[in-house]
């Protein structure tokens, strides 16, 4: 009977919001999505892009320097520190950075030459350089990283934004994943809706193209279609009349009335040939360069959604040819090819989100699921670490220019303000409004949260 009320009410909600142009407008502003609680504060950040670096960049390579490399290149590491069990435990020498650090910006915060564009914006940056994972092989810790679980099948972060905040438009998904070719180990499971209605999983669109499959309509007229997508539900209705409510088929109505909308948002959407040459030019689109062509388009993509409202966007690594941010040898020919690939777009991207006055409210995060070791596997590679490693974040209420936590002097742990990735998603909550302990799910007869019975915000890396 509990069951078949609350779907009721559900089922009231969604057809007043069906009926709503601007559905979700309450919940951009502060209205409660199915969770019903709305924002529990004000929020710093309407929107997030999440750019997930698959694979694990170095933190020693990347933001985080660190001098005794070069000072004790080609030594053994186990007479100077203590070496943890590794992935695959092919441990060779003390491995210096290929690159030069050079501090940037009125901040002075050093920045690799791997990414010359994005330290032009390092005073939008808040670095965390002590975060931690808990796991140190790629499927569990990207389900880790997206979803506060290395188990298949919990809800990712995008899920639970829209769960607890509603969508920022009607006519696209909440949640989007812009594929650039490369889906992390772990699949779609990374972007899954789990537990929560099916409605709030990842919707995957391409960065070319029409960006999903199926989008214009067959029948020859619009009416036509209607009178079909009207059939279907129908048809949906009499199951639910018979059966009872039930969350896959409330989701598939949803789906299919969403889906009519995109027909006409989608299109427009994808369509970033009406972008200025200038704009274009800044986020790489005319690079010689295809890896950089691709994640442009997928950065310049992900702002035209961000002013059309969508709520959680996550952009996936191009294939650049070798693998994803994960050198397990190579180091120096991969993370140059990785890092061309995103760093003009991430660039462009921080600097038109300014430029527009939108980061002030959109946050931006860049992260892999952990870190790499000090010293090389083999003889030119690194091996996973998830005992230390960078994350960054911009706009959306962060403080620019601002480094928090540290490695020790060998860039291998955190030593100082650790950082789990539990509290990474409790600050990234917190800047959307939501109270992460408040934010619950009932199942498997305790209340679920995004960030489990763990997390606390880091109120240091807050404007």
């Amino acid at each position: 009977m509990l069951s078949r009320c609350g779907s009721g009410f559900g089922a009231v909600a969604l057809a007043a919001l069906r009926q709503d142009r601007s559905f979700g407008a309450a919940g951009h502003s502060g209205g409660p999505g199915a969770a019903g609680h709305g924002l529990h504060h004000p929020a710093r950040a309407k929107n997030v892009i999440f750019l997930y670096m698959d694979g694990g960049p170095s933190q020693i390579d990347t933001f985080d320097p660190k001098p005794l490399l070069d000072k004790f290149n080609g030594k053994d590491p186990g007479k100077l520190f203590n070496v943890e069990p590794t992935q695959f435990n092919n441990n060779g020498s003390v491995l210096a950075s290929p690159w030069k650090f050079k501090q940037h910006g009125e901040s002075g915060i050093p920045v690799s030459s791997l990414f010359p564009h994005v330290a032009e914006c390092v005073d939008e940056l808040a670095l965390i350089r002590s975060m931690v994972s808990e796991f140190p092989e790629h499927t569990f810790a990207n389900y880790f990283l997206h979803t506060g679980s290395g188990l298949q099948g919990r809800p990712s972060m995008g899920a639970w934004v829209n769960y607890g905040l509603g969508s920022g438009c009607q006519n696209l998904p909440g949640f989007v994943v812009i594929n650039g070719g490369l889906i992390p180990p772990g699949g779609l499971d990374c972007f899954g809706s789990g537990f929560l209605p099916a409605s709030y999983q990842g919707s995957v669109f391409k960065p070319s193209g029409s960006g999903v499959a199926n989008i214009a309509r067959t029948e020859p007229t619009e009416m036509r279609q209607r009178q079909k997508l009207d059939l279907v539900h129908q048809l949906d209705q009499f199951s639910v009349d018979q059966f009872g409510q039930h969350d896959s088929l409330e989701s598939a109505i949803r789906n299919y009335e969403v889906a009519y909308a995109m027909q006409a948002a989608v299109p427009e959407i994808m369509s970033v040939k009406d972008e200025t040459q200038s704009t274009r030019e800044m986020y790489g689109l005319e690079s010689k360069y295809e890896p950089t062509r691709i994640y442009g388009a997928q950065c310049l993509i992900a702002r035209r959604m961000i002013e059309s409202g969508v709520r959680f966007i996550e952009l996936t690594c191009p294939d650049v040819g070798g693998d994803r941010w994960d050198q397990h040898n190579n180091l120096e020919k991969g993370h140059q090819d990785n890092a061309r690939a995103v760093d003009q777009p991430i660039a462009g991207l921080l600097k038109d989100l300014r430029q527009r006055g939108l980061l002030d409210e959109t946050l931006v995060v860049w992260a892999g699921e952990f870190g790499r070791t000090p010293f090389a596997q083999g003889k030119n590679g690194r091996d996973h670490n998830q005992f230390g490693f960078t994350v960054w974040m911009a706009g959306g209420g962060v403080k620019p220019g601002s480094i928090y936590g540290a490695t020790d002097e060998w860039g291998y742990k955190a030593v100082e303000n650790r950082v789990e990735v539990h509290d990474l998603h409790a600050t990234m909550l917190h800047l959307m409004g939501v109270d992460h302990t408040r934010s619950t799910f009932r199942f498997g007869g305790r209340d679920m949260r995004l960030t489990d019975v763990k997390g606390h915000v880091v109120s240091d890396v807050i404007a």
